[in-house]
């Protein structure tokens, strides 16, 4: 009975707190991921992008914002840098003021918009003009040669 919750508008669960308004990040994690320091060591930028990571569905071209910081995970890369630092406040911004998403109603159509530039990939799964959940990738090696038909 400890672990129950009945009558209640919000409940928190894996980190998420999921309302009748749909599903959004928990205020008390996030706020951890914006009072990050920059980091130092590899180890810290790990722990970063993992804590950002989990909550990648909710952030609007993660993948592209993100990839000059996993560019830096690569063997001996890991030298901070301008479009590094960059790239963290804008992960930090993005976290700090994620869209609440829309639960999913399996009785009505979804809608997928795609997005493809240069540098990565997106999309944005959607039903009644709401966001459900957000998908990027950044590309890399040969992808990145690509036409933007092929991407």
């Amino acid at each position: 009975m400890s672990k129950c919750k009945f009558g209640v508008h919000e409940i928190e669960y894996l980190g998420h707190i999921i309302s009748g308004k749909g599903v959004q990040t928990d205020v008390a994690n996030t706020a951890a991921m914006v009072q990050w320091p920059a980091p130092k060591t590899l180890k810290s930028l790990r722990g970063f992008l993992g804590l950002t990571g989990y909550y990648r569905k909710f952030i609007r071209s993660y993948g592209s914002i993100a990839a000059p910081l996993i560019d830096l995970l690569k063997k001996n890369s890991f030298c901070w840098n301008d479009k590094a630092a960059v790239a963290f406040e804008l992960l930090k911004t993005a976290v700090s003021n994620p869209p609440v998403l829309r639960l999913p109603d399996f009785t009505k159509v979804f809608t997928i918009e795609c997005d493809a530039s240069g540098v990565g990939l997106g999309a944005v799964l959607m039903q009644d003009s709401q966001p459900i959940a957000f998908y990027s990738k950044a590309l890399k090696g040969k992808a990145l040669l690509l036409s933007t038909y092929e991407k």
